[in-house]
């Protein structure tokens, strides 16, 4: 079982002006990403547009990556897919060029959404690779909420390991602490929080323009520092909440861009945010410092 506490990173997938990838800037900031001291990247992310990559084109960053990577950090590959083949073949993939781990949303368009349908879902999965899977709960985009109860289930596959909790709802979150130690953060807004709770790490979009204080922000944690993380919190927060309640993936990428991370771009259907909110994110950008 792969060891996933502390930063995961859910790295951006930077886009030329054109909507190809820029493969030279990807992997300029796998190494700025890690030489922050992140202790994992997520490939091929939501915050990395997966739903608007083919999948040859995530093949090939996931080639790419783990290469550049080259166990200087965990490596956590999305091979979510409607298809339930599809997902094999992309897990497959994934665990033959040396991911760590597996992100895999549940069915998430009009697929069974009743427990049994999704436990059958991994279960298929699970039998067909012997890597970590992490499932994914993030009710707001897919509809569909793991329970505390369907939680328990999956944990007893052979290589169910670990659950992103997206919800932002602490109290389940907590409920699922109960349960496994094997859950991730994925709630911009309450990590500081789900740190604390006992969650072992989270896996952070918004740590793609802050990896810095990302990282110190967990150090404080498990220092025990606990009014010295909630102070670098207060200055966190604001960007935090910006991204969670606008357009998120164009957000966490231009904030990146304003910090000197990536190039900003979006692939279409994707769109840049308006200057009204760019002129906000600047704004509250400026509390992190530098």
């Amino acid at each position: 079982m792969a060891d996933l506490k502390g930063i995961n990173l859910a790295m951006q997938t930077p886009f030329n002006d054109d909507g190809t990838i820029n493969i030279k800037i990807y992997e300029e900031l796998i190494d700025r990403y890690v030489d922050a001291g992140v202790h994992g990247l997520v490939l091929g992310a939501g915050t990395g547009q997966h739903p608007y990559l083919t999948e040859a084109e995530c093949n090939n960053l996931y080639e790419i990556g783990a290469k550049r990577i080259n166990g200087r950090c965990n490596v956590i590959c999305q091979t979510s897919a409607l298809n339930v083949d599809e997902v094999v073949r992309r897990s497959k993939h994934a665990e033959g060029i040396g991911a760590d781990a597996l992100m895999i949303l549940p069915p998430y368009f009009e697929g069974p959404s009743h427990d049994d349908g999704i436990f059958a879902f991994y279960e298929e999965i699970d039998a067909a690779i012997s890597v970590d899977i992490v499932g994914y709960n993030i009710p707001q985009a897919t509809g569909i909420s793991v329970s505390p109860d369907l939680l328990k289930r999956l944990i007893g596959l052979n290589n169910f390991n670990y659950i992103k909790d997206s919800a932002g709802d602490l109290t389940v979150h907590q409920e699922y602490l109960q349960i496994t130690d094997g859950v991730l953060n994925g709630a911009d807004p309450t990590t500081v929080y789900a740190l604390m709770a006992g969650t072992k790490g989270v896996i952070w979009g918004g740590a793609n323009f802050m990896p810095h204080q990302a990282v110190k922000l967990y150090d404080l944690v498990e220092e025990g520092q606990f009014a010295e993380a909630l102070a670098l919190w207060q200055c966190i927060l604001p960007s935090m909440l910006f991204i969670w309640r606008n357009q998120y993936t164009p957000a966490v990428l231009r904030a990146s861009q304003l910090r000197g991370f990536g190039t900003g771009n979006v692939r279409k259907p994707l769109a840049r945010l308006s200057a009204e909110y760019d002129k906000e994110l600047q704004r509250v950008l400026e509390l992190l410092g530098r």
